[in-house]
């Protein structure tokens, strides 16, 4: 019997699920594109990303996927054969430290592992030991979607600091700005990188570098820059054609501008700081009430290094696989891939899942993914603990 005719719920991280207000704002005519209501549009984005970033930071707006802020990061600062530290604690740190090689920089990995924060220990003594100071930039995510773990930013800032080390500190905020407590400039990034499609509830299609002076002077030595990716006429447009190198993303601004009304002016970045530490604590519950009696257990033990985005399980026997086909084929709900597994080369994936739970959330939302994974357990005759949707309305309730 097939269960999934009603509204469909994607919990993948990322693309996360659209507000109908954002989408809604998107279907209108084209405007004019060189002066009027839509200049003024765009240049109200501006302070408001600043808001949610915690920053003083020059902000620009590409129309790229994340990948793109990737690029524009490193030809923007870095130079050819420039080396950089990736601190690799999942798929994606490592993947801006592979992207940067196609443009002629050496990168360094240190792997922590699928299921562990950077330590800043390491970094520490790895800055320690680069007496010429060869390395340029240190990379590092916030939040790696693959793993679900959350690196510590300011203690890594600490131990740059503590190396006395002029590496230029740039984070990888795609999954997390917005859901994590970021701040920029009281952490002291020097340069962030994020998308649109995440915390930031509109379709993919933007991206965003925020850079400080540290940054903005490293653009006048680095000479891997192109016309597109240059952040420089960004920074000092003669109009708003100059602002997007080109036509702006017209309706992509349009939906910005109401999540950013949703976000900023409506519920408070705190306050929606708040709320999705809230229901990744209830989906914790409910995975450590399952994986009591089961083989189901959350990727990262360490609370403190656990995304409030996405959470990474790890199952047995296919069981993966077998839970995301059962949620969507029959129940209308669509779980994130093991992309964890997927980064080792083998066919593990199918053992890992994940759940997406990151922007425009609601308690029936959360209460729903969780529901239906317990009922997929059921069905399929997967061995789990019980009291796993108890566990998540305890802590919703506690608040």
């Amino acid at each position: 019997m097939t269960l999934h005719y009603g509204r469909p719920l994607v919990a993948i991280p990322g693309p996360s699920v659209i507000p109908d207000r954002v989408l809604n704002a998107m279907h209108q005519p084209s405007p004019n594109i060189y002066e009027g209501p839509l200049v003024d549009l765009a240049l109200s984005l501006y302070p408001d990303l600043q808001t949610v970033a915690r920053t003083k930071a020059q902000v620009a707006i590409y129309i790229a996927n994340g990948h793109g802020a990737w690029e524009a990061a490193i030809t923007n600062t870095l130079s050819k054969g420039d080396k950089v530290l990736v601190l690799g604690t999942g798929r994606f740190a490592m993947g801006w430290g592979e992207w940067g090689r196609t443009t002629g920089i050496e990168a360094t990995v240190i792997n922590f592992g699928m299921s562990h924060a950077a330590d800043p220990a390491k970094l520490e003594q790895a800055l320690r030991a680069d007496k010429t100071h060869e390395y340029k930039a240190v990379f590092v995510t916030q939040t790696d979607t693959a793993s679900s773990v959350m690196n510590d930013i300011p203690a890594l800032r600490k131990a740059i600091d503590a190396a006395n080390h002029p590496a230029l500190f740039m984070v990888d905020c795609i999954a997390s700005l917005g859901c994590e407590r970021f701040e920029m400039d009281a952490w002291g990034v020097d340069l962030m990188v994020a998308g649109c499609q995440k915390g930031l509830m509109t379709p993919p299609g933007l991206s965003f570098l925020f850079v400080n002076e540290r940054a903005l002077e490293a653009r006048k030595t680095a000479d891997l820059a192109t016309s597109y990716w240059d952040w420089v006429p960004r920074f000092n447009p003669q109009g708003i054609y100059q602002n997007f190198a080109g036509t702006s993303p017209t309706h992509h601004l349009f939906g910005l501008r109401e999540a950013l009304n949703m976000l900023v002016h409506e519920e408070g970045v705190e306050q929606a700081w708040a709320r999705q530490e809230l229901f990744a604590r209830a989906i914790w519950a409910a995975i450590e009430a399952w994986g009591a009696d089961g083989d189901l257990k959350l990727n990262v033990a360490d609370p403190a290094s656990r995304s409030r985005a996405v959470t990474c399980i790890l199952t047995s026997n296919g069981n993966g696989t077998r839970i995301r086909e059962w949620c969507e084929n029959t129940a209308g709900l669509t779980l994130g891939i093991g992309l964890a597994a997927q980064v080792m080369g083998s066919d593990e994936w199918h053992n890992n899942f994940r759940i997406g739970h990151m922007g425009h959330l609601n308690v029936p939302m959360v209460m729903g993914v969780l529901g239906t994974i317990d009922s997929a357990l059921k069905t399929l005759d997967i061995p789990h603990g019980s009291g796993a949707i108890d566990a998540a309305s305890h802590v919703i309730a506690k608040g």
